[in-house]
């Protein structure tokens, strides 16, 4: 199968992948779109966000060492009787659906809208499972022109792995992975119009070291711009955003005083799928219009995710209803737009990422009070360590969907060897950009080991599959 290489997932990138892969610096949406700009009052965007961790499968081994790796999805299906696993088969139909759902509304001459977000697991859980006809039904709308104006595609760590419990070396490999995943599956063309990142659990780091890491790894690896949840940033005075419709700028700065910036948009509300499930982001776009931005008069624009699977709403309310909505949305007044498609519409209007409005991870203010200008390496953490001596509730990590989710706290003995794992790979590897059969299985593990699901599900089975998955990233550096 495409996308397979000794068995392993085509995700080990080079350096000259990183250019390769990238997009280019040019307007991929809004020049081939039906969309009249000048005549919206106020548009949306909605994603669907799919994953499905990869497990090891200890109902096939008398022991874990000896199980092999696979999707929870295929668990799923094969092991109905367990919890909710009855939804499996609805889950998998979920994957594919879309394709079908745009693909007729464009046949019947409406305008749909949608982004997906895939996670590197699920793409080679398809592979694993030879769901072929998945997979070619999904290239069905990423590798052909006839259907990009309506689906965009947008990146994310390869296996679902949340930034801030990430070891910082291997963001970039994470980001790079699923570029190349993508590229082996649906084509070159198909991952050169990838432009926007979709972060697992809607984390933003706030450490202003791991925050800076990240955004230079998203633009060194071609990205353009970065969906935020509203409640993980602030101004840069710390004060609350007071315009979440429109495109911010986020700055993320580290210990010497180094910027970074990125254009984002903002994920309103909560995080609940009925919200898309429904299409409330669009009734919630109805009620606003045009306003003045930057010195432009602008369509409000509405952004919204949720799980593209889980839930009744999602699997059974979500078709009919985002099927209804398309069936009234023209392409002005209030319309559907991607969130790539907007910017270049923005840019077009003149506006520059230089010109929205500037925005930092919450809680950053405190920390460059205490900075200042005094720039040096350790000085955030300095500055961390006078807060916490003053304010022990201060936490730098859960800057996510829901913000009370620490995803550090509590896990250390996943960390650790995880962490572990993570400096033996680069005292071997380098930056992490080689090639070879051991290289591919140990980055494989690397990758898998930093699952967010392994600490989202808290202790028990879920931790135990990522120390096993440490223990074998080890024996394959051996």
């Amino acid at each position: 199968m495409y996308g397979i290489i000794d068995n392993f997932p085509d995700i080990a990138a080079t350096l000259d992948d990183i250019k390769k892969l990238s997009p280019p610096k040019k307007e991929n949406y809004a020049s081939i779109s039906n969309i009249h700009f000048g005549h919206v009052s106020s548009s949306f965007g909605i994603t669907l966000h799919m994953h499905q961790p990869t497990i090891i499968n200890t109902q096939d081994a008398s022991h874990m060492h000896a199980a092999g790796l696979i999707s929870n999805l295929q668990y799923m299906l094969e092991h109905q009787n367990i919890g909710d696993n009855h939804n499996a088969s609805v889950f998998l139909k979920c994957y594919s659906r879309t394709s079908d759902i745009v693909r007729d509304l464009v046949a019947q001459h409406k305008n749909p809208r949608v982004m997906l977000d895939y996670s590197g697991n699920l793409f080679w859980a398809f592979q694993q499972m030879l769901e072929e006809k998945v997979l070619e039904n999904l290239k069905a709308i990423a590798a052909s022109d006839k259907y990009h104006r309506y689906v965009e595609w947008l990146g994310t760590m390869w296996s679902h792995a949340v930034v801030t419990s990430t070891p910082i070396p291997d963001i970039k490999l994470h980001i790079m992975a699923w570029r190349k995943h993508f590229a082996s599956i649906f084509g070159i063309e198909a991952v050169k119009r990838v432009k926007g990142f979709s972060p697992p659990e809607m984390h933003l780091p706030i450490h202003p070291d791991v925050c800076f890491e990240y955004v230079k790894a998203l633009k060194e690896c071609g990205y353009e711009w970065l969906l935020v949840q509203e409640h993980t940033i602030e101004n840069m005075d710390g004060a609350w955003i007071k315009r979440p419709h429109f495109p911010h700028r986020l700055v993320a700065k580290n210990s010497n005083g180094d910027i970074e910036e990125i254009t984002i948009l903002i994920k309103t509300k909560g995080s609940d799928t009925k919200l898309v499930g429904q299409m409330q982001p669009y009734a919630e776009a109805k009620s606003v219009g045009r306003e003045d931005y930057c010195g432009k008069n602008l369509p409000s624009y509405v952004s919204q995710i949720g799980d593209g699977e889980n839930g009744g709403v999602m699997m059974n309310e979500f078709p009919d209803a985002y099927c209804r909505a398309f069936s009234d949305i023209a392409n002005e007044g209030t319309v559907s737009m991607n969130g790539s498609e907007y910017l270049e519409f923005v840019n077009k209007e003149g506006l520059k990422e230089k010109d929205f409005i500037p925005v930092q991870p919450v809680s950053q203010h405190k920390i460059w009070e205490i900075v200042g200008k005094n720039y040096h390496p350790g000085t955030c953490d300095e500055a961390i360590k006078k807060i916490h001596e003053k304010d022990q509730h201060f936490n730098l990590d859960r800057g996510s969907w829901t913000n009370d989710k620490n995803w550090v706290k509590g896990y250390e003995h996943v960390l650790d060897p995880i962490n572990k794992l993570s400096v033996t790979f680069h005292d071997k590897y380098g930056d992490g950009f080689s090639g070879g059969k051991n290289y591919q299985e140990a980055l494989l593990y690397l990758l898998l080991s930093q699952t967010s699901c392994f600490r989202y599900w808290g202790s028990g089975i879920w931790t135990e599959y990522a120390k096993e998955i440490c223990r074998r990233g080890m024996s394959a550096l051996a």
